[in-house]
């Protein structure tokens, strides 16, 4: 379905009962709220792994402005603090409160927007794979250990010079090592819809300049942080970072050996283990 999001058409799908039967009551489940990747990818790239969770919370994949189904709109609204106020608006249009919201990747910086400008807002917080600050050479080290040196200046010129020629290459050369094992999904990507534009848009800007530390102080919830000793674009470093600035007493963090920046795909058992565990705690 499409909803109408401050001033934006976004795509947004739903999957589960929000109320179930109990005995001789009726009974809420909560709300989990998938953010994905990207940007320039859409939710797609959550299905079908993440319908094993309907049976403990009702699920509202959302595709950002920009992204997949959702309007394209004017490229100024395509920045963290509109995509982390949309995610609010989505909430707030369906009628969903204290939601959990998970972030993958770029999905998890817009989770901190989010939580950062709303912190009165989620009931938990999820952030997978993701980083407050981005540190290119750490970025381009990481790439060397798995890949090597053609795999670091690739990733060089893919993120700092980018063009369609070196995107391209990139995709082919750098996304498998995003992995340790084999991607149990091959035809996720191609299934995906693709928008370079928003991309591009982003990485020349503001992903260069976000810094989301010192604000998340401000974070309100329960918040569970996931990374893989192994991720070579979110560097496990950015999100022990994440971790030394959010509330401590309110702060889980999950490392994962032995993957990378998929961990759903390198470790889905402990991943959906945790993450069913997280959304059944009081």
């Amino acid at each position: 379905m499409h909803l109408s999001v401050n001033g934006a058409r976004l795509y947004v799908d739903i999957e589960g009962a929000g109320t179930v039967p109990d005995g001789a009551t009726m009974r809420d489940k909560p709300t989990l709220v998938l953010l994905h990747g990207g940007p320039g990818l859409d939710h797609s790239l959550f299905k079908p792994a993440f319908s094993q969770l309907a049976d403990v919370a009702q699920i509202v994949y959302i595709d950002h402005r920009g992204n997949g189904r959702s309007s394209q709109g004017d490229p100024s609204s395509w920045n963290l603090a509109q995509w982390g106020d949309d995610v609010r608006g989505v909430c707030d249009v369906l009628g969903i409160t204290r939601p959990i919201v998970y972030g993958v990747s770029f999905g998890g910086f817009v989770a901190q927007s989010y939580a950062t400008r709303h912190p009165d807002h989620p009931g938990k917080l999820v952030l997978a794979s993701t980083a407050a600050q981005v540190d290119w050479p750490a970025v381009f080290d990481a790439f060397e250990r798995v890949g090597g040196p053609a795999a670091r200046q690739l990733a060089h010129d893919r993120w700092r010079t980018p063009t369609p020629e070196n995107r391209t290459l990139y995709r082919a050369q750098c996304y498998p090592l995003y992995y340790t094992r084999p991607i149990a999904e091959p035809d996720a990507l191609a299934r995906a819809i693709v928008h370079d534009p928003v991309n591009q848009h982003f990485a020349t800007g503001e992903w260069g300049r976000m810094d989301f530390r010192a604000a998340l102080a401000r974070v309100a919830c329960p918040t569970l942080v996931m990374a893989g000793d192994r991720d070579p674009i979110t560097p496990i470093a950015f999100s022990e970072t994440i971790v030394a600035h959010l509330p401590p007493a309110l702060t889980r963090f999950e490392r994962f050996a032995d993957c990378g920046h998929g961990i759903v795909n390198d470790a889905p058992e402990r991943h959906f283990e945790l993450l069913r565990e997280f959304i059944r705690q009081v």
